[in-house]
C-alpha cells in the first residue's frame, strides 16, 4: 500500500529502470528531424508546421496572428516524455474537468470506463469539436454525457495537436463552442518506425504501450501505415492510503447507508421509524451511526472494492492514403479502428431500490421481508435479543417478521461476492468499445485561384456493458426461504393455498434454499481479511443447521438464483458530406486579394441503444415477471433492483448548413476575417444562424492586436431527444438510480463568444496573451439532481414533503413505503432541459524564451489560464428555484451543472538541447479551490455523531507536481528516453467526494517512471 504517498517500492523501481530498457518502449510521437535525431534545433520550440485547425475553409490562409490557436508538435510532446492522450489532456490550462481515469461515482462519468475527454473552458466536453485530420469524430454517448473517446486517436502517429480556444461553430458546425481540437497525423514518414514504453507506477503492474508505423512512396501514391497498443494495470483504491478514510473523516467517502451489514427494522412497524443497526456492523467494519436513536444506521464501506484505475488493454489500426489522380485533382484517404477492453471494478451488489411484488413470497407490502420462522431471524434474535429490538418466544422464534426497506440494505457487501472470482469479492463487469473512422476527400484545383474540395466522412463508435445486479422478486424468494434454481415453491402457482405454517415448513426444502442477510451470514471482511467472531460457522448459539443454504450460512447457488449480470449496448453512427468551393475572389484591397469560401455539409446523427433480455422491459416489464410470465405492474419498472431496465431505441437526425467565408486582407498589417452558418434541424428542433468577425492588427514588426466576436451554438444530441438513460447520484446516505428522461421540446443552445488579446515575436521572445468571454443561452442540461434533493427534502431531510408548492418535485420520486423523505428515496426522475444562461470569461497567457549558451540551447516558458468567472443562473424545475444562481468558477460544484473549476492552472517549464539530447524539467500547476456545500453538508444519515458537521475539505488544496524528461538519440537512431513525473511523490488534495480526492481535476498516481526507446531503420 502507498503509505502517504511518499514511499516507493525501490526494488520493483530498480526493475524498472535497469531491466525495463529491453522492452519497447517511448510511444514515437516525433518523425521530424528534432525527434527523430534529438539535436538541438533553433527557433521556437514547436516547428510551426501549416494550421489546419484555425476557424478557416481557405487553403493557404494562416490564421496564426489572427485566432488563439495552439500547435503541440511531435517533437514537444517527446521533449516532454511522450505524455499519455490522458496525461496530455490533463495538462492543458485551458481544459477542466476532464472524464479520464475511474470516476464511476461522478453521473458525468458512468458507463465511460476506459475513454478519455477534452473538455476545453469547462463548458462540457460535448461542447469542444474533435477532429482527427480536419474531420468530425462521432461521440461515444455511452453515458450521461456524449464523449469523444480520444483514446482511440493512435499517438504513436501523431505529428501534431491543434487547439482552437474559441467558437468555431461558423466554420464547422455544432459542437465548437468551446473551441475544436483537430488530432493531425504523420504523412511524410519514410521507412519503419518502431517503439513503447513502460511505465512504474506504485501499487500496479505498471503501464505499458508499443507501436509500428511504416511510410513511403508507391509510384506517385503515398501510404501511412500504424499499428499502437496501450496497456494500462488495475490499480486499487486501497493501494492509496489517501482514497480510503474513516466514516468520521469523510462520511461521503465510499460509504453507504444501505449496505450489508445492512439496517432493518425488528418491530415490524412501517414508516421508516425503527431502523436498528446490525448488531455485527462495527465488528464487519462498518460504522454505527446515532446508536439508540431513530435513526441507527450501519454505514459499510463501498468504496474499496472500487478501482482508482482500470485494467485496460487498447489497440488502434490507421491507414492513410494520399494519391494524385491528375495535375490538378488529389485523393486523401484515411481509415482508423480502434478497441478498448477494460472492466468496471464494483460492489459486491448494489442496493435494492424496488419492493418486490406479490409474485414474490412476503412480496407486495413494498418491503423486504425476512419471516418469524427464517433461520437467519431466530438465530439473530438469539444472539442480541433486546439490544436488537427483538427477542424469542417460549417457541425459539420472534414475535414478528424483520422488515428491511429497499434502500437500506443489500444482499452483499462487507463479505465480498463468491460469483467473482477475485481476492477482494468485488464484482467485475465487462467493458469494450469498438471505434471506426473512414474518410475520403477529394481536391480538385479548377484553376490557379480556385479550389473544389469535397469529402465524405463516416464514423462509429460501439460500446458494450455489463452490470452487476438484483432480481428483486427472487432476492424476497431467497429471504423467504424459497431461493435457488431448483426451488419447488418460487412461483405463487406453487406455493397458492398454503398457509404460513405451511411455507414455514416448506422453505428452505425441496430445493429451496434460504438467504441469510445479517451479519452472522458473513464469514469476515473481505478487504481487510478480518474474520467476523459472530460468523454462525463459528458462534451458532442455539445449535441451528449450518448446512449452506439452511439459512445460517449463505450458499453461491442461492446468490445466483437472484444475482445477474445485465447487458446493455450503444451505438452512435454519424456520417458527414461537405463540399466547399475557395479561392480568390479577384477583388484586391491594398493587403492583397479577397479570399473567400462557400460550401454546404449534410450531417446524419444516429444513436441506438439496446438492453439485454433480463434488463429489457419488453421481455421483463415488471418485478414479478422472472417469476411469472405474464405478470402485471402499475407502473413498468422491470425486474432489477438498482440499474433500471429499458426498451430499445433508436432515433437518428438530420442536419444541413450552408456557409460561407471572406478573408480581408485590409491592408498589409490588417486582416479580417467574416464568416457566417445557417443550419437546419428539421421542423422539430428549429435552425440556427450565426455570424463571427475576427481581426489582426500588426502595430509593429513583433506586435499584433487580434480580437473576435461571433456566435456560435450546439444543436441537441439525438440520445437527449429520444433516449432515456439510468444514471447514479448520491442521494440521502446512498447512491439511488437516476432516470434521466428524453425531451423532445429540447432547442439547440447558443453562445456569443468575445475575444481580444495580443501576440509578440521578438527575437528569442514569443507571448501572447487572451481575453476570453462566452455568453451562453439555454445550455443543453440534464436538471440538477442535488438542487432538486436540497429543495424538497432541505436539511432535515423531510422539510417540504407534503408542501403543495412542492407537488411536482414530490412526485418524481418513488419512496420505500410510499413515504416521502431523502433516506426513503428508491428512484428519481429528471429531464435534460435547456437549462439557466451561463457567462464566462478568463484570461489565457503563454510565453517562452530561449537562449543559446555555447552548444547548448536553453529554453524556458510557462501558459496558463486564469477562470476570472463562471455565472450560472437560475434553474427552475417543476416551479421551483432548484440551483440558484451561483458562481462556478474557484468551486468544486458538486452535482450541478458545471465542473469542477479551480481559478488557476498552468505550467512552467525549462529545457535544454545539445547534441542529440534534451533534458526538460516541467511544474504543473492546479489552483485551488472551494467546495461550497457549506458546513453541514451530509444531511441526517450522514452525520458523525448527533449535531456534529464534518468541515474538513471544504477548502480543496493546490496541486503542484514536477516532471523530468530526459532524451537522447543514438547514430543508430535509436532513441532513449527517461521520464520521472511527479518527482516528490504528491498526493492529490483533500475533497469531500467517494474517492477522497476531485478524479475529474487531480490523479491518483503519485511518482512514475517511465523508460522508452524508439528504433527507426
Amino acid at each position: 500500500m502507498k503509505k502517504g504517498g511518499k514511499r516507493a517500492d525501490a526494488g520493483r523501481l530498480v526493475w524498472a529502470l535497469c531491466c525495463g530498457s529491453a522492452m519497447l518502449a517511448h510511444p514515437a510521437l516525433a518523425q521530424d528531424n528534432g525527434a527523430a535525431t534529438g539535436e538541438a534545433t533553433s527557433g521556437a520550440l514547436s516547428d510551426n508546421p501549416e494550421i489546419l485547425v484555425t476557424g478557416t475553409l481557405i487553403r493557404g490562409w494562416t490564421q496564426k496572428d489572427v485566432a488563439p490557436v495552439d500547435v503541440i508538435t511531435a517533437t514537444d510532446l517527446a521533449r516532454q516524455g511522450s505524455p499519455t492522450m490522458v496525461d496530455l489532456l490533463r495538462q492543458l490550462p485551458n481544459s477542466n474537468g476532464t472524464l479520464a481515469e475511474s470516476a464511476q461515482f461522478d453521473s458525468r462519468s458512468q458507463f465511460n470506463e476506459g475513454t478519455a475527454s477534452v473538455n476545453l473552458r469547462s463548458l462540457g466536453p460535448q461542447r469542444t469539436l474533435v477532429l482527427l485530420n480536419g474531420k468530425r469524430m462521432v461521440s461515444s454517448a455511452s453515458g450521461n454525457v456524449p464523449v469523444v473517446d480520444i483514446n482511440m486517436i493512435p499517438a504513436a502517429a501523431l505529428e501534431r495537436v491543434e487547439i482552437l480556444k474559441d467558437g468555431a461553430a461558423t466554420t464547422y458546425g455544432s459542437d465548437a463552442i468551446a473551441g475544436v481540437v483537430n488530432f493531425v497525423t504523420r504523412t511524410d514518414q519514410d521507412g519503419f518506425l518502431a517503439s513503447g514504453d513502460y511505465r512504474y507506477i506504485d501499487g500496479s503492474d505498471g503501464d505499458g504501450s508499443a507501436a509500428l508505423s511504416w511510410g513511403g512512396s508507391m509510384g506517385d501514391a503515398r501510404l501511412f501505415l500504424s499499428a499502437g497498443y496501450q496497456h494500462r494495470s488495475e490499480l486499487r483504491v486501497t493501494d492509496r492510503d489517501f482514497a480510503m478514510l474513516p466514516y468520521d473523516r469523510n462520511p461521503q467517502g465510499g460509504w453507504s447507508g444501505g449496505g450489508a451489514p445492512g439496517n432493518f427494522d425488528f418491530n415490524g412497524s412501517a414508516g421508516g421509524l425503527s431502523f436498528t443497526a446490525d448488531e455485527g456492523c462495527e465488528a464487519l467494519g462498518g460504522f454505527r451511526s446515532r446508536a439508540g436513536s431513530s435513526a441507527d444506521l450501519c454505514n459499510t464501506d463501498y468504496l474499496s472494492y472500487s478501482n482508482l484505475i482500470e485494467p485496460e488493454d487498447r489497440y488502434q489500426f490507421l491507414a492513410d492514403l494520399s494519391l494524385p489522380l491528375s495535375d490538378r485533382v488529389d485523393l486523401r484517404l484515411t481509415g482508423l479502428y480502434g478497441h478498448t477492453d477494460t472492466v468496471l471494478t464494483t460492489t459486491p451488489s448494489y442496493l435494492p431500490t424496488i419492493s418486490p411484488s406479490e409474485n414474490a413470497a412476503y412480496g407486495g407490502s413494498g418491503l423486504f421481508v425476512i419471516p418469524s420462522y427464517a433461520p437467519a431471524l431466530i438465530d439473530y434474535c438469539a444472539r442480541y435479543g433486546e439490544a436488537a429490538g427483538c427477542s424469542l418466544g417460549a417457541d425459539n422464534r420472534p414475535d414478528r417478521a424483520a422488515l428491511a426497506y429497499p434502500v437500506r440494505f443489500r444482499s452483499l457487501l462487507a463479505s465480498g461476492n463468491p460469483l467473482y472470482d477475485n481476492d477482494q469479492g468485488a464484482a467485475v463487469l465487462d467493458r469494450n468499445s469498438d471505434f471506426y473512422h473512414i474518410s475520403g476527400e477529394l481536391r480538385a484545383d479548377l484553376s490557379d485561384s480556385l479550389q473544389l474540395t469535397t469529402s465524405l466522412t463516416f464514423s462509429e463508435y460501439d460500446r458494450y456493458f455489463q452490470g452487476g445486479d438484483s432480481f428483486v422478486d427472487p432476492l424476497q424468494n431467497a429471504l423467504a426461504g424459497f431461493g435457488g434454481a431448483g426451488c419447488a415453491y418460487a412461483t405463487p402457482q406453487s406455493r397458492a393455498g398454503l398457509s404460513e405454517a405451511e411455507l414455514a415448513a416448506r422453505a428452505g426444502r425441496d430445493g429451496c434454499l434460504f438467504l441469510n442477510p445479517f451479519s452472522s451470514g458473513m464469514v469476515g471482511n473481505s478487504i481487510t481479511g478480518e474474520a467476523n467472531p459472530h460468523f454462525a460457522g463459528t458462534d451458532n448459539p442455539l445449535g441451528l443447521d449450518l448446512t449452506p443454504g439452511a439459512g445460517l450460512i449463505n450458499d453461491a447457488s442461492v446468490i445466483e438464483s437472484f444475482f445477474t449480470v445485465i447487458e446493455r449496448g450503444a451505438n452512435t453512427r454519424q456520417w458527414v458530406g461537405d463540399a466547399v468551393l475557395s479561392g480568390s475572389t479577384g477583388i484586391t484591397l491594398p493587403g492583397g486579394d479577397v479570399q473567400f469560401a462557400l460550401g454546404g455539409q449534410y450531417r446524419k446523427n444516429r444513436y441506438a441503444r439496446t438492453y439485454g433480455a433480463t434488463n429489457n422491459l419488453d421481455a421483463y416489464p415488471c418485478p414479478g415477471s422472472v417469476l411469472v410470465a405474464d405478470a402485471t405492474c402499475d407502473t413498468e419498472v422491470g425486474p432489477i433492483g438498482f440499474l433500471g431496465s429499458n426498451r430499445n431505441v433508436a432515433v437518428s437526425s438530420d442536419v444541413l448548413a450552408v456557409f460561407g467565408e471572406l478573408q480581408l486582407p485590409l491592408t498589409s498589417h490588417i486582416r479580417a476575417q467574416i464568416s457566417a452558418r445557417y443550419e437546419d434541424y428539421g421542423a422539430s428542433v428549429g435552425s440556427t444562424f450565426d455570424p463571427q468577425a475576427r481581426v489582426s492588427i500588426g502595430l509593429t514588426d513583433w506586435l499584433t492586436l487580434r480580437g473576435g466576436v461571433g456566435s456560435t451554438f450546439r444543436g441537441p444530441p439525438s440520445e437527449a431527444t429520444g433516449a432515456d438513460l439510468v444514471v447514479m447520484n448520491f442521494i440521502g446516505g446512498a447512491f439511488r438510480p437516476v432516470d434521466q428522461r428524453a425531451n423532445p421540446a429540447l432547442k439547440p443552445e447558443s453562445a456569443t463568444t468575445y475575444n481580444a488579446g495580443f501576440t509578440v515575436a521578438k527575437g528569442p521572445l514569443h507571448a501572447s496573451l487572451d481575453y476570453w468571454r462566452y455568453d451562453f443561452e439555454g445550455a443543453i442540461e440534464g436538471e440538477p439532481v442535488n438542487g432538486i434533493v436540497s429543495a424538497l427534502f432541505g436539511a432535515s431531510g423531510t422539510e417540504n414533503c407534503g408542501n403543495p408548492a412542492y407537488a411536482g418535485l414530490e412526485a418524481r420520486f418513488t419512496f420505500s413505503g410510499g413515504v416521502c423523505g431523502a433516506s426513503n428515496v428508491q428512484r428519481f426522475t429528471t429531464y435534460n432541459i435547456n437549462a439557466a444562461d451561463v457567462m464566462t470569461s478568463g484570461v489565457d497567457f503563454q510565453a517562452s524564451l530561449e537562449q543559446g549558451l555555447g552548444d547548448v540551447l536553453l529554453q524556458g516558458g510557462v501558459s496558463g489560464s486564469y477562470v476570472i468567472d463562471y455565472k450560472v443562473g437560475d434553474v427552475v424545475v417543476e416551479g421551483i428555484t432548484v440551483q440558484p444562481a451561483f458562481d462556478a468558477a474557484g468551486s468544486l460544484n458538486y452535482q450541478t451543472t458545471a465542473y469542477p473549476l479551480p481559478h488557476w492552472k498552468g505550467q512552467l517549464f525549462a529545457q535544454a538541447l545539445w547534441g542529440r539530447q534534451s533534458l526538460r524539467f516541467q511544474l504543473n500547476y492546479i489552483g485551488p479551490y472551494t467546495d461550497r456545500r457549506g458546513d453541514a453538508v451530509f444531511g441526517p444519515d450522514n452525520a458523525v455523531l448527533a449535531g456534529e458537521a464534518v468541515t474538513a475539505g471544504k477548502r480543496i488544496g493546490s496541486f503542484a507536481t514536477l516532471d523530468m524528461s530526459y532524451r537522447i538519440t543514438l547514430p543508430s537512431r535509436t532513441s532513449l528516453s527517461l521520464t520521472l513525473a511527479n518527482i516528490f511523490d504528491e498526493d492529490p488534495p483533500f475533497a469531500r467526494l467517494d474517492q477522497n480526492y476531485d478524479p475529474l481535476t487531480a490523479n491518483a498516481l503519485g511518482f512514475t517512471a517511465k523508460i522508452g526507446v524508439t528504433q527507426a531503420f
